[in-house]
């Protein structure tokens, strides 16, 4: 490169500036994957992908998990309508809380003006399932199969009372915006195993009500390097945006774009010494890699039927819940560390009995094939299977109740989720609740427990997963998290 050049891009071009022009429409493409760069000029850069090349250079321990598929159910579902079953509700539906049961916990701005507090069993019959005999909902026949392969979680907590700060709590470990979540953590510590393919991708349901707003800062990187960022992929004819070449472009027109902007980017490392040249170089080089890898990864004319017959006539409709779930055993399959699937709709605050069981018959089928489907194709062991809120839901009614009719608000003291595969113990209902199912009398588990115990299956000690900013050490589970050993095979 001439003087001349490198003269004008020191002093007329500033760094922030400069990498937003130069991408050719690559820039917004592809934020949240290890990186390795073809041609040799790319190779000036950017360090080929190898495997255990996140920060830790390796697992601190030997992994039970290598991948995470996690199946986040946003909004909050009911427990009392899915896994944990109180007979003692039923007996004393539309009695009042009791105040020894309360204990002056507080409520939410939606419940605290109500003059009582009505108990609300619920509309729906349980059954012991499997050899374990675990309760489960008559609205999850699916998940009622698979209760042996999986562990139910009766006792999880949190501190977080409303949406916002609960899910990005439960996906970042802080209620306040900023901070990376899991899948970003996991890729920015355990690297990836694809070098064609993102470590950390984002599926977001489009048969789902939008009850609650998702934001993309939940699966963000928030302090990490940009290049960890979770990458969203969408049904229809783009998955990822702004992947496709503007038409009559060819991939050797491409190659000599990005090989001419290293080129230019090799200069700017010079000058500034900015790491974030680095990340930018990646996310265009993978974006590179991506127009070849997704197209035939989200082509599904490969599946047998039998495949759409196990997880619902819903998986030939892109985008939706059970295509998703599809979808991400396909992602898996090739490796990618950390899947995540977004379905909304789960804040049932009235008309509960009518409303939730078209979010179970949305996830209930797919949810279980995911795990059967992993099972019999060898992965099940080696994958962690995750579903989930952020909080659950009250035992008394929010608004009016009949004996048909009741809604739930907000419970953050008790909720229910399940976890499968990757070193969790099949079979295993863990915790419990009190009778009346609003406090934990058994064995808690709080957020930061489910992040250090993710954390500890996939190989990673959650205290020493640190980075620092703004001159202060920061990790997923804060100053607080403990691995929950007796859900563990």
């Amino acid at each position: 490169m001439n003087k001349e050049l490198h003269q004008l891009i020191a002093n007329n071009i500033s760094r922030k500036s400069f990498l937003q022009k130069a991408g050719m429409g690559l820039g917004a493409v592809a934020l949240g994957s290890l990186m390795w760069g073809q041609g040799e000029t790319a190779k000036k850069i950017i360090k080929p992908v190898i495997s255990g090349n996140g920060s830790l250079g390796g697992p601190h321990f030997a992994a039970r998990a290598r991948r995470v598929v996690y199946l986040c159910q946003s909004g909050g579902p009911s427990q009392f309508e899915t896994f944990d079953y109180k007979p003692l509700l039923e007996k004393m539906h539309g009695q009042e809380l009791p105040d020894s049961v309360r204990k002056g916990q507080r409520l939410t701005g939606m419940s605290a003006h109500q003059s009582s507090l009505p108990l609300a069993g619920s509309h729906f019959k349980f059954e012991q399932k499997g050899q374990s005999g675990a309760w489960v909902s008559e609205l999850l026949p699916h998940i009622g199969g698979v209760v042996d392969d999986i562990c139910i979680i009766r006792s999880m907590f949190t501190e977080q009372i409303n949406h916002d700060p609960a899910l990005t709590f439960m996906q970042t470990g802080n209620q306040l915006p900023g901070r990376p979540s899991i899948g970003s953590w996991l890729s920015y510590g355990l690297g990836s195993d694809n070098e064609n393919l993102p470590a950390f991708i984002v599926l977001v349901s489009n048969n789902a009500p939008k009850d609650q707003p998702l934001y993309a800062r939940l699966w963000g990187n928030g302090f990490l390097p940009s290049k960890y960022q979770g990458v969203q992929f969408r049904s229809g004819a783009d998955p990822v945006l702004y992947l496709t070449d503007p038409e009559g472009y060819k991939a050797a027109d491409r190659r000599q774009m990005l090989d001419a902007l290293t080129d230019l980017n090799q200069e700017q490392l010079k000058i500034f010494g900015d790491p974030e040249i680095n990340n930018r170089l990646a996310q265009y080089e993978m974006a590179f890699r991506m127009q070849a890898s997704v197209p035939e990864l989200t082509d599904m004319s490969d599946e047998p039927d039998w495949v759409f017959d196990l997880y619902g006539e819903d998986a030939r409709i892109p985008g939706t819940y059970a295509a998703n779930c599809l979808l991400a055993r396909r992602l898996l399959e090739k490796d990618v560390k950390f899947v995540q699937l977004y379905h909304q709709g789960w804040d049932n605050h009235g008309s509960l009995p009518a409303i939730i069981p078209n979010q179970c018959k949305a996830t209930d089928q797919a949810s279980a094939a995911l795990v059967t489907d992993l099972k019999q194709r060898g992965l099940l062991d080696d994958t962690l299977v995750v579903w989930g809120g952020e909080f659950g839901r009250t035992n008394y009614s929010q608004g009016k109740l009949t004996k048909n009719d009741y809604g739930r608000d907000h419970h953050p003291a008790s909720f229910s989720m399940w976890m499968a595969g990757g070193g969790i113990q099949p079979g295993l209902s863990y915790g419990e609740t009190d009778e009346f199912g609003y406090n934990i009398v058994k064995d808690p588990v709080h957020v930061h427990d489910f992040q250090a115990t993710l954390l500890y299956l996939l190989g990673i000690d959650h205290e020493k997963l640190i980075y620092e900013s703004e001159g202060r050490p920061f990790r997923l589970t804060d100053v607080a998290g403990k691995v929950v050993q007796g859900i563990i095979a």
